[in-house]
Parts: C-alpha cells; structure tokens; sequence
C-alpha cells in the first residue's frame, strides 16, 4: 500500500503552554497492518485536556507519551485494509489513534461507531469518552435525586454541557460555570440549565450563594483552583463533589495548587472523589445505548465545534487553553 503519514510527534516536555518546538512534523511510509491489526484513515482527531497531562513525565492514571512517540489522542476513522475478521474495510471505528493521518492498530483496541446513529464526530463528543466521562461521574458518583442542586465548572465543554443535561433528565436544577456571556447564554438557551455563571465577569462566591440559597448538592469539576474553592464554599451537607479535570492548573509552571477549602468537606460530610473514563469501560456500551436514546429522542444536544487540517494542531490544542471552544473540539484531517 503505496501512502505517506503525517503526524506530530512529540518532541520535549512542555514548560507551561505546549509551544512549537514541542511538537516534531514527521512524514513517513504507512505500515502494512499484520495479524489482528486493522489500518485506519484518520478523519478526526479529538482534542482533549487530559492530552496536556500526557506530555508530563510524572505519575499519572496513564503512562506518558514518550519523547518522539506519536501524540496520544483519540481519534475517529475508517477501516482501509484489515488482518482481523472482527473489522471490515468501510467500518467506522474509534479509538486512541494518535495525531496522524494513519493509524495501524490492534482491532481489540477499536470501537465500531454505528454513523445510521449518529454522525461520526458525535462519537468522539457526546457519544465518545467526554460523553461516557459525564455520564458516569454523575450518575455513578453524583447520584443525583429528583430536586437536587448541581453546579458544573467548564459547562460550556464537551464534557460539562452533557453532564448538565443528564443532570436535568434526572430532574435537579443545573447552574452552569463558563467562561463569558455567549457560552452562557448556550449553556442555557441550547443545553437547558437552568442558570449560567460568567466566571470572567461575576463575583463567583455571590453567584454561587445566589443560585443556590440551599447551597450545592453536587458539583462536578472541571477546572480546579480558584473555583473549585469557591464551589467547596457553598456545599450542602452531604454534598458530592466529583472531580473530573483541573485544566486551569494544566499549564501551571509552579507546583499544582490544591483546594483550601477541602475543610468544607468535613463540616457538610461531604466526599470528593475523582474517576478516569477507563474505570468503566466494561460499561460503555450500557451507558452508549442509554445516551444514544435520549440523543435520538431529542433530548440531549451534542455540537463539535470543528477545526481544520492537521498541520494546524499545535495552535488548535492551545484553544482548549484559552477557553476558544464551545462544545466538543475536533480537528478534522479528511473527509470519509
């Protein structure tokens, strides 16, 4: 098979922001796939915050990407020559295929996404690993009940706007965190909380104790720092805070700061429990079958918001940084 690969390599350990000369642009032949194996053609590639904790060579959920390995990243594509009867050529698949063009992978370690039930970038968002993230977060470790106050930090994102929802299926009252006045307006108008905070514009102790005089039942974080503390603040008494992410302290170039707050957990006996999408994966296909109901049903919303070209990701990385998304960030590299 006569085809040239790109992709981005990953070429020293960043300081802070991900700049340029962290990244190496190979070009090379693609490999024959060999027994079990399936060859992909890329078509989308997932940008998601926990790629930035990735790139650190430090003790993590997940080993790091090593220095000149491929950037780990999920990925979505189509099957172009297989070596396993469980893939077919034409078969829609996802899965952690790196960002490049071509992507030679065991078949066990691709999931065949069904496009009659969804358009394929759907699986990397709402139906993919930030969708499955919320789902399980909150169903599993919120437990929400019927009349519950939940307070979701990076609402606008692509895993905080499906936890919102799923939060309003469950019947509780939903305020969103984000960043400005058009990603809470989505977050309400489009997504259905039930009211939006702007961080960047709001005194976020007073918006807190505002929105939610009984204070929070559950809070799910995305972000960390200043506004986890802020959250932490306002906890009913068994509250559950689920801590999903901590991009605001990501690029920190000092020592990642912790909440002080955590003595409101003991006062509200309270709990604090973190989770990674992998610790259920034996249930995804449960929880796959779930959202894809409610997605055919119209009541979940899922958007990408859609960049272009895989030579532009570096700087496309960055806007998961700057707060420049809304919805699920994809770079798409082709077309089926």
């Amino acid at each position: 098979m006569d085809l040239m690969n790109h992709q981005f390599q990953l070429a020293a350990r960043p300081v802070g922001l991900p700049k340029p000369g962290d990244w190496h642009y190979t070009e090379g032949p693609v490999p024959e796939p060999g027994d079990g194996e399936a060859l992909v053609k890329v078509l989308y590639v997932s940008l998601d915050p926990a790629m930035r904790g990735w790139m650190n060579e430090s003790r993590s959920y997940i080993a790091p990407v090593g220095i000149g390995e491929v950037m780990r990243a999920f990925g979505a594509g189509r099957v172009i020559a297989s070596n396993d009867s469980s893939l077919a050529v034409g078969d829609h698949v996802t899965g952690l295929f790196g960002v490049q063009e071509y992507a030679v992978v065991n078949a066990r370690a691709a999931w065949k996404a069904d496009t009659q039930l969804a358009p394929l970038p759907t699986f990397l968002g709402t139906l993919g690993m930030p969708g499955m993230t919320a789902y399980f977060g909150l169903l599993d470790i919120g437990a929400p009940a019927e009349g519950d106050t939940v307070v979701v930090s990076g609402a606008a994102g692509a895993v905080g706007g499906v936890v919102g929802q799923i939060a309003k299926l469950k019947g509780c009252r939903v305020v969103g965190i984000a960043g400005g006045p058009e990603k809470c307006r989505y977050v309400v108008e489009e997504l259905g909380f039930d009211a939006a905070i702007d961080y960047k514009s709001e005194a976020l102790g007073e918006a807190l104790a505002g929105h939610c005089p009984d204070g929070i039942d559950i809070y799910f974080d995305n972000v960390g720092g200043d506004i986890l503390d802020a959250a932490l603040a306002h906890l009913a008494r068994h509250a559950r805070v689920v801590i999903c992410g901590a991009i605001s302290q990501y690029n920190a170039t000092d020592a990642m700061r912790g909440p002080s707050n955590y003595l409101a957990l003991l006062v509200n006996h309270a709990s604090m429990t973190g989770f990674v999408f992998s610790d259920y994966l034996d249930r995804v296909p449960e929880a796959a079958t779930e959202m894809a109901g409610w997605l055919a049903a119209g009541k979940l919303t899922a958007r990408e918001d859609v960049a272009e070209g895989l030579e532009n990701f570096p700087d496309t990385l960055l806007r998961l940084f700057r707060g420049e998304n809304t919805g699920k960030l994809l770079l798409k590299l082709a077309d089926d």
